[in-house]
Parts: C-alpha cells; sequence; structure tokens
C-alpha cells in the first residue's frame, strides 16, 4: 500500500503540469508560440499525437508545409519510430527512457511490447502498474545477457553518454564527463543485447559537430562510427532540418552546419526560434 501511495503522489505535480499547460495553450498560440513557455508542452504533444495516428512520417512520406512549427525534434522522433515499429515489437528496451510518458506507451505498437526502460536514475513519472521493468544503469555496461531484446529504441540519448549527465538526469558526480566517444561503447552493447535479425532504433541531433557540456551534436563521420560499432546486415537513415516554417526532409549534405538552440545555456532564441536541434538523423539498424 505504501508504495502505491507514494507512486500516486510522485505523479500528482506531472498531472498538474498538464493541466496548467493546457489552460495556457491558447496564450500560446496568441503568443506567437515561443518555445518552451506554457502551453508549448502541449501543443508539442498534441502535434506528435496526431502524427503518430495519422502515420505521418510512414516511409516515402513528405511532410505538410509548416510541420512542427516552432516546435523540437520530438515530433519528428516519435511518429517516425512508431511508423516503423513492427506490429508486436516483442522484448523491447527504451534505452534512455524517452518512452517513459503515458500518452506514448498506451499507444501501438509500443502498447505491444514487452518494453523495458534503462536509464541513469529514477524518474518521478513511472508505470510499473502496466507491466513495464524499470532498470537504473550507465548504457555503455549493462546488464542485459547477450541477445535479448527483439527491438531496441533509443531516442537522443547517445549523444549524452559520457558527457555531463548531471544538469538533468542523475545527481550522481561520477557522471559529471567529458568522454564525446563514449557513445560507442553503448552502440557496441545495443549490437550485443539485441537479438540475430532485431532492430534498433536510434535518432541523434545532426549537423556541425559540436560538443555542448551535456549533449553534443553529431556528423557524418560520427554517424558512420555507429555504424562501424553496430555493423548492420541492413541500415537506413533519414535526416530531417529545420527552418523558420517548421521541420521538412533534408538531403544531409544540407545539414553540415546545423547547430542546436539550448534553452539551458542560451538566453535568446535564433530568428527561426528553433526550439532545440536544427537537424535531425535517424537510423534504422537489423542487426
Amino acid at each position: 500500500m505504501l508504495r502505491n501511495s507514494l507512486g500516486l503522489k510522485d505523479m500528482i505535480p506531472f498531472k498538474v503540469k498538464g493541466w496548467l499547460d493546457a489552460m495556457c495553450y491558447p496564450f500560446y498560440i496568441a503568443r506567437g508560440r515561443r518555445p518552451w513557455g506554457l502551453g508549448y508542452y502541449t501543443a508539442k504533444r498534441r502535434q506528435i499525437e496526431n502524427s503518430i495516428d495519422a502515420e505521418l512520417l510512414k516511409p516515402g512520406s513528405i511532410l505538410p508545409e509548416g510541420y512542427g512549427y516552432r516546435l523540437d525534434e520530438r515530433v519528428i522522433e516519435y511518429p517516425w519510430v512508431y511508423s516503423r515499429l513492427p506490429s508486436n515489437p516483442g522484448l523491447m528496451l527504451d534505452a534512455g527512457s524517452t518512452l517513459n510518458h503515458s500518452f506514448l506507451l498506451k499507444r501501438a505498437p509500443v502498447s505491444k511490447s514487452k518494453l523495458a526502460i534503462c536509464t541513469l536514475a529514477p524518474e518521478r513519472q513511472c508505470y510499473w502498474r502496466q507491466g513495464i521493468s524499470y532498470v537504473f544503469e550507465d548504457l555503455r555496461a549493462c546488464m542485459f545477457r547477450s541477445e535479448t531484446f527483439d527491438t531496441i529504441v533509443s531516442i537522443s540519448t547517445i549523444e549524452h553518454i559520457g558527457l555531463d549527465n548531471t544538469l538533468l538526469y542523475t545527481p550522481d558526480e561520477t557522471k559529471r564527463e567529458s568522454e564525446s566517444r563514449d557513445f560507442r561503447a553503448a552502440i557496441r552493447e545495443f549490437r550485443r543485447i539485441i537479438r540475430p535479425g532485431g532492430i534498433c532504433y536510434i535518432t541523434v541531433p545532426y549537423g556541425k559537430a559540436c560538443k555542448r557540456g551535456w549533449f553534443q551534436v553529431f556528423d557524418a563521420q560520427m554517424v558512420q562510427m555507429v555504424l562501424d560499432d553496430f555493423k548492420p546486415k541492413y541500415h537506413e537513415i533519414e535526416y530531417f532540418g529545420y527552418s523558420p516554417s517548421g521541420w521538412h526532409g533534408a538531403d544531409p549534405g544540407d545539414l553540415t552546419e546545423a547547430t542546436c538552440f539550448d534553452i539551458h545555456q542560451e538566453k535568446n532564441f535564433g530568428p527561426d526560434f528553433a526550439a532545440f536541434a536544427r537537424g535531425l538523423a535517424c537510423m534504422q539498424l537489423v542487426a
């Protein structure tokens, strides 16, 4: 009973925050859709939900004009992954805990998986009542046996590995690091713990290589490192770019100078009002 009470108590602040954000949504629209203000999360969630349900990012699709206007890259990443997951993902690992939201967990095909979430430290949002397993450890050396998972999803996670994770993800001071190539150890672990024929989905901010303390932007050389370490039998990579009018499919050659806006380090938005990444690489790797 104590466990249930603590779980419900921990969820209350998120519900209150969600209600407040939804109430402020009309003001967010009226004030020009400035990223990260009150109403922003409601706008982003609605875009993600509608895009997943409508399969807007299914293979071969072209995004409508103005898609994801002044919204961060999650409006690409989530619908992209959901549109490519098998109808039954089997035993699935969320490497980084980016799926740990009720509106995502209840949607197929994730809802049909047997899901394990691996991240550095416990989070207040927890859905163990839905049969989800939580493991708290470092993806560079994880506890899972070889060839365990049918599917691995790692959305905007590996760009933080080996860097300063104390800003947002853990109070553990040993995770205040500056090892920009440590993501490679995690990729090798993904390859070890996925079964032959399993599929791994990885997304990263893409553009001009740059280390920003708690994350880094990947360039073509770093994406190639992912391929070299995973050694997929088959792979596909799709690239997306952000412009003042929103998100669109892009050629990687057009993203070589793409940068990120970081609300934690910068006070003023750029003229495009990018909420975070201006370039994105989405990888589908078959073991």
